[in-house]
């Protein structure tokens, strides 16, 4: 694998996410196909147990739980090379993570939803992800607005990211998503793929989250997740030559083919 990429596999403990819901449906079944990305070239492997995907109601902090340390502890068991991150915006829940072998926090709420969480990361020396989101995932779907999505997501990020240091987290240890799809038109979307280099230029790692997403549908016509993903690949790779390093995807083989082309393809270039 290029040291310039990680692709982030997707594990969902949940009953009702918008792509794979309910297709594990016991600790097992997860722990089985996290090590099945493993075997695909996950190298890090992101565990969540409340459903973001647009309208999911929220769950409460001991169901959450109930879903994902089960998980966690399988995977860190069986499989203690891969890092194991941990999709929440509960600092109980990311506490425990931790405790049962995570070393990530992907918080889709930016620190926002428990600003605690930035002193939780600080103190566990553990890596994270800020991402941006509009509103919740109950209401960012409802008609987003920006005056102008790139420069609003990077003010966001570069605040939430300056945030993060002040809190003491290690510089290297924070990296940033723009939040595809999370209070994003197809409009939205599309100028942010297009303009992720100002991402990058924050000065963090990119973390791109595009997966068998509406938007590819739209443009597609593939009106199933499932059927999205060749859409998925070439998204990524546009990605990844505009400054992403890190996928999160449910297809893990397919971007990692797709990655290691387009990886080979611009060190011709010097890239």
């Amino acid at each position: 694998m290029s040291a310039g990429w990680k692709v982030m596999g997707v594990c969902n403990a949940t009953p009702d996410s918008f792509s794979d819901g309910g297709l594990l449906p016991s600790a097992e079944a997860a722990i089985a196909h996290s090590l099945d990305l493993v075997e695909q070239g996950a190298a890090i492997i992101d565990v969540g147990g409340e459903s973001t995907r647009p309208g999911a109601e929220p769950v409460s902090e001991q169901e959450e739980l109930r879903r994902v340390i089960p998980v966690i502890e399988g995977i860190a068991a069986a499989a203690p090379q891969v890092q194991i991150s941990v999709d929440t915006m509960k600092v109980a829940v990311a506490s425990a993570a931790l405790a049962a072998g995570a070393s990530y926090i992907n918080d889709v709420s930016g620190f926002t939803a428990e600003p605690q969480m930035a002193q939780l990361v600080a103190d566990a020396g553990c890596d994270c992800c800020l991402m941006h989101m509009l509103g919740s995932p109950q209401t960012m779907q409802d008609d987003p607005q920006y005056d102008n999505v790139v420069a609003e997501v990077c003010e966001f990020l570069s605040e939430r990211a300056e945030l993060a240091l002040a809190a003491g987290i290690a510089r290297e240890r924070i990296a940033v998503d723009p939040g595809i799809g999370f209070g994003k038109t197809i409009e939205h979307n599309l100028d942010l793929l297009a303009n992720l280099d100002a991402v990058a230029a924050i000065g963090f790692p990119v973390v791109i989250g595009l997966s068998r997403k509406r938007f590819l549908g739209e443009l597609t016509g593939a009106q199933q997740p499932d059927q999205r993903v060749a859409a998925t690949v070439a998204a990524n790779v546009l990605a990844f030559e505009r400054g992403a390093s890190v996928f999160r995807v449910h297809d893990v083989r397919e971007t990692v083919d797709g990655l290691k082309l387009a990886s080979a393809t611009l060190a011709r270039d010097g890239r």
